[in-house]
C-alpha cells in the first residue's frame, strides 16, 4: 500500500522521488555544458550542441534538469561600475558589535552601494563588495556602517580572477 492515504507513505515516496531527481549525477557532457554557460550565459543550445556533440533538444533537456536540480542557480549580466557612474569598488568588512549583527543583516539589504554581501568566519562577521562615487561617498557610507561594528575598507585596484567557472571536483 505505497499510495495509501491513511499511512501517508505516498507523500514520503513522492519526496523521495523528488530528492532523487534533484540529486542528479553529473557526467562529462553536463560539465561541458556548465563550463560553456559559465563563460557565456547567452550561448545558444545549438552552439552548445555542436561543441559537446549532442543534439540541441538534448542540450535543452539537460539544461532544464540542471536548473530543476538547482545546479544552475540563475543567469546574470555583468555590468561595469564605471559605465553605471561609480568611480570604484571596495571591499568592506564588519566586525559587528555585541547585539548589532541581526540589525545590520536587515539594514544591509537597503544599501544601494552593496552589490555583494557575505557572512563569513574569522575576525569579521561580514564582507561586502560595494560601488562608490568618490572618497566622500565612501566616508558617508562608512559613517552609516560604524554604528554596527568595527569597519575595515580595502579599495579594489583590479581583478586578478573574476567569475572563474566552477568545475566538478
Amino acid at each position: 500500500m505505497i499510495f495509501s492515504k491513511s499511512t501517508g507513505i505516498s507523500f514520503f515516496f513522492l519526496i523521495f522521488l523528488i530528492k532523487m531527481t534533484l540529486n542528479m549525477k553529473l557526467d562529462i557532457i553536463h560539465s561541458q555544458i556548465l563550463e560553456l554557460l559559465q563563460k557565456n550565459a547567452r550561448i545558444s543550445n545549438t552552439a552548445i550542441a555542436k561543441q559537446v556533440g549532442i543534439s540541441s533538444p538534448s542540450v535543452a533537456e539537460r539544461i532544464s534538469r540542471l536548473e530543476d536540480s538547482e545546479i544552475i542557480e540563475g543567469y546574470y549580466t555583468k555590468v561595469s561600475h564605471i559605465g553605471m557612474g561609480y568611480d570604484f569598488r571596495a571591499l568592506i568588512t564588519v566586525h559587528a558589535f555585541m547585539g548589532r549583527l541581526q540589525p545590520f543583516l536587515h539594514k544591509v539589504k537597503m544599501f544601494d552601494e552593496v552589490i555583494n554581501c557575505y557572512r563569513v568566519t574569522g575576525n569579521e562577521n561580514i564582507v561586502m563588495e560595494v560601488v562608490l562615487n568618490n572618497k566622500l561617498h565612501l566616508e558617508i557610507f562608512i559613517d552609516k556602517l560604524i554604528t554596527y561594528g568595527e569597519i575595515k575598507t580595502q579599495i579594489i585596484l583590479s581583478y586578478v580572477v573574476s567569475n572563474n567557472p566552477i568545475s566538478k571536483k
